[in-house]
């Protein structure tokens, strides 16, 4: 038996290579090729993945066009890469849909309790209240447990939505207007100035660009859209995606091995080094995390990324 991690889900599959008749991602194979929905991809195309034995997992992911990694006994499928990046990407989590909000202007708020931004909720929160924007914060925790003890929104446990927003450290804002288009991208952006000594940022300036963006349209931002992800931070991400996995499932070597990868491969990753720390047993906050920031800093590496046209 292996494990199949895609759309925010854990599936079991019977290996690598799945028997011919069973599902496989939503897919089922028909006469005329595979078929999901309307969607179909012609059995001359499919041929490619299938054998005498079965369908193989990766190769069927690459067709789909989605980044794919393979580890001992698990699978990892990330979502296919966006081609419009001045459109916000849908998603569903944990009850909350985004296109429910199409019509307002949405904030979607990143965070984590691993990061001091935490005690930015409430303050997000009130501008929700103030400002006609709908705030949406979303966890990056990899533990459900303990995003609850700070706010009960959803929680990108699997990383999908960081995947679907490249979102490399938080706090990470998002802001997108009524057509669903993107109106700012990726931005670190504070609500209360309670870490300013430490990331340098004006909650002032960032509150008053929100302000101005929700009273009358303009976003500052105009002309920018989804910074795009590279081949190697997908990659780091479902190598993430696999090592909170096999951290859960008690394989602390195998969790770390992908843990590594992902580092080597997108080492300005903070979302994936830090967050994965509480999985590890390491305290976030501790002295891993003051090294981490360290190794970016001497490399030159950003740990904040605020746009130019506010900060």
């Amino acid at each position: 038996m292996s494990y199949l991690l895609v759309d925010g889900r854990v599936e079991t599959i019977p290996g690598a290579v799945v028997p011919h008749g069973v599902p496989l991602m939503g897919w089922e194979r028909k006469p005329h090729g595979w078929c999901r929905g309307d969607a179909c991809i012609p059995a001359f195309r499919a041929a490619a993945a299938e054998s005498a034995e079965g369908v193989d997992v990766v190769k069927f992911a690459e067709l789909l066009g989605r980044p794919v990694v393979a580890g001992e006994g698990v699978v990892a499928v990330g979502e296919p890469v966006t081609a419009d990046l001045g459109v916000a990407p849908g998603f569903t989590l944990d009850g909350f849909t985004l296109s429910s909000l199409r019509g307002r202007k949405v904030v979607l708020v990143f965070w984590a309790s691993w990061c001091g931004c935490r005690y930015d909720l409430p303050a997000w929160l009130a501008l929700g209240e103030e400002l006609p924007v709908e705030i949406v914060p979303i966890s990056l925790d990899r533990s459900r447990a303990d995003a609850a003890e700070w706010h009960d929104g959803p929680v990108d446990a699997e990383g999908v939505v960081a995947e679907l927003y490249n979102v490399v450290n938080v706090p990470t804002v998002v802001w997108i207007d009524e057509e669903g288009r993107v109106a700012r991208p990726q931005d670190t952006m504070t609500a209360t100035d309670a870490f300013r000594a430490m990331n340098g940022l004006s909650s002032e300036a960032a509150v008053a660009a929100l302000r101005h963006w929700a009273l009358t349209g303009e976003s500052g931002a105009s002309g920018r859209s989804l910074r795009r992800a590279t081949e190697g931070e997908r990659t780091a991400r479902l190598h993430a995606r696999i090592a909170a996995w096999a951290f859960r499932e008690g394989r602390p070597g195998q969790a770390r091995h992908h843990l590594a990868v992902a580092a080597e491969l997108a080492p300005h990753d903070v979302a994936i080094r830090r967050g994965l720390m509480p999985l590890d047993g390491v305290d976030p906050f501790g002295d891993a995390y003051f090294a981490l920031r360290g190794e970016l800093e001497d490399a030159g590496i950003a740990i904040y990324r605020p746009l130019p046209d506010w900060s």
